[in-house]
């Protein structure tokens, strides 16, 4: 009786094609790079602050929001702004990554077609991208330390690792989630929809640990709920040392964690579908 044999692996399915579409990607950093500062210019061309643009329309509403909350939760606006601005710097970077990882093959169709690149070069595109926009807010924040002083420290350097480690979940989110939208196209305005939900969800114009300090138990105790959203630990890791306040290891922990969980997800959807991306868009 014959053996059956176990057929081969198909070539591009292997986990060196998916290592090579990686690293191929990262050693096109002047195309990328390139490309990523391209966008930003022609969303503002023919504008007089060009760029600066994106930085106005963030400040106006966080500090619009600012004052509205602080006045609902009786904060001062020296405490309720800060903690709002920083937020909305950090959420637009992550939400950036979610909204248009979502589009960034689909958005990419033509160069994915005519183009002999790697998949990962729209990748790093948008995560490049997303990188300019954060450091263009950043801006306000350096106003805000002028208006509003922080206790800063020695810790505020940790701003710089918490930074790259949304990054890192950044681009493994726009891998994964690229991939699958593209094959089913209806998951995008359901992202979108998840997307604006967590951002009520998560405590970036209303500050945790008042809630956690309140004389009501009932408070107390829903609000330590917010540590099951993954979005609180990526706010923390980086708005705590911009605002010069105490670190706490679980956040990091549980970014680290998902960022190792993330990226083995997507390197088994990239390896599995990699090859298929270019035929569904």
């Amino acid at each position: 009786m014959p053996v059956p044999t176990v057929p081969p692996e198909s070539p591009s399915r292997s986990w060196s094609r998916t290592v090579d579409d990686l690293a191929g990607g990262w050693r096109q950093r002047s195309l990328w790079g390139h490309l990523g500062w391209q966008d930003i210019k022609q969303r503002y061309r023919r504008s007089v602050l060009g760029p600066i643009w994106i930085t106005i329309s963030m400040a106006v509403t966080a500090v619009a929001l600012g004052i509205l909350y602080a006045g609902l939760f009786g904060n001062s606006l020296a405490d309720q702004l800060p903690y709002i601005l920083v937020g909305f710097i950090v959420w637009g970077f992550i939400s950036g990554c979610i909204l248009e990882g979502a589009d960034v093959f689909i958005a990419n169709e033509g160069l994915i077609k005519h183009l002999p690149a790697p998949l990962s070069v729209h990748v790093y595109r948008l995560v490049w991208r997303q990188t300019l926009l954060f450091a263009h807010n950043m801006i306000v924040y350096l106003v805000m330390l002028v208006i509003f002083p922080q206790p800063l420290s020695a810790t505020v350097l940790l701003a710089i690792p918490a930074f790259a480690l949304l990054m890192v979940n950044g681009a493994w989110i726009a891998v994964l989630l690229g991939i699958i939208t593209t094959r089913f196209r209806d998951l995008t305005p359901i992202t979108q929809s998840l997307v604006q939900l967590l951002f009520f969800m998560t405590p970036i114009v209303w500050i945790y640990e008042d809630f956690l300090a309140s004389e009501n138990p009932a408070i107390a105790e829903r609000a330590r709920l917010a540590e099951i959203n993954p979005f609180l630990h990526f706010l923390e890791i980086i708005r705590r040392p911009l605002l010069g306040q105490e670190q706490h290891l679980r956040h990091w922990v549980v970014v680290l964690v998902i960022a190792v969980v993330g990226w083995a997800a997507a390197l088994f959807v990239l390896r599995r579908y990699r090859s298929r991306v270019s035929y569904w868009v």
